[in-house]
């Protein structure tokens, strides 16, 4: 999996290069919100399921960085004060506060563009992959997820909170499965499959996210209940993959 950060990094490093023009420290700010730090664990996700699909990890890459540029558009929306008024990421001031409100939305719009861009090396493969991250980031899934959350209404109860939960954080998990499959070249019936584990472990991640902070904790017995089906559910994805599924059960094997 180090291996796969480092090449991750490389890619968002090459993507997001700072040589040319740069009106109003655009691609400076760009550079700051996605490069030294997080842990990328969606396109880890993406190399993971690419090899249970029987895919080398390389051809994966594009998938891989696309995966965590649209991640950062969302972390600098959803910071900006008209969402979350984050001020802190990742151990350092959040883009709208080093770089301006105005600046910070046109860095999340940008780096939108980018992660869609960042598809098209894989070719043939590009427009079923532009496919997938536009289905799961839209308004029917990761969109209405913030949407949800920011409407004020909290979740009471289990079935809410994981509607929530599969928007926010289950979809880009889904979709960087899903692309890994893509990138292999599996049939319906496997991308399906790998989809639904990365649903389970966004769902499941989650959980684990509220039960560590304190939150939601009327619903904490429950939600801990859930990590422990979700996983039996990611279990039963992989039973047919075989040793090619090692490194995803290794990232479900993190949230027990």
């Amino acid at each position: 999996m180090e291996d796969w950060r480092a090449a991750v990094e490389a890619d968002l490093d090459r993507l997001l290069g700072s040589d040319g023009d740069d009106p109003g420290r655009l691609r400076e700010a760009m550079r700051y919100a996605v490069l030294g730090g997080g842990k990328r664990l969606r396109p880890i996700m993406t190399f993971a399921a690419c090899v249970a699909a029987g895919g080398d990890w390389p051809a994966a890459r594009p998938a891989a960085a696309a995966v965590e540029l649209l991640h950062a558009y969302t972390l600098v929306h959803d910071d900006l004060p008209a969402m979350d008024n984050d001020l802190v990421r990742r151990g350092k001031p959040t883009v709208h506060v080093a770089f301006g409100h105005a600046e910070a939305i046109l860095v999340g719009d940008a780096l939108l563009t980018a992660a869609f861009g960042a598809l098209a090396p894989l070719g043939p493969r590009a427009g079923d992959a532009v496919a997938v991250l536009a289905r799961r980031a839209g308004v029917a899934e990761l969109l209405g997820g913030q949407a949800r959350d920011i409407s004020g209404a909290k979740p009471d109860s289990l079935e809410a909170l994981e509607r929530l939960h599969a928007g926010k954080t289950g979809a880009l998990f889904a979709a960087a499965a899903e692309l890994g499959a893509v990138c292999a070249g599996a049939d319906e019936e496997l991308r399906g499959r790998l989809a639904r584990f990365g649903m389970a472990y966004g769902i499941a991640f989650q959980h684990v996210d509220d039960r560590d902070d304190g939150d939601h904790p009327a619903l904490a017995a429950g939600a801990g209940q859930r990590i422990v089906e979700l996983g039996a559910e990611m279990d039963r994805l992989l039973a047919p993959l075989g040793e090619q599924a090692a490194a995803l059960r290794a990232l479900a094997q993190r949230l027990r």
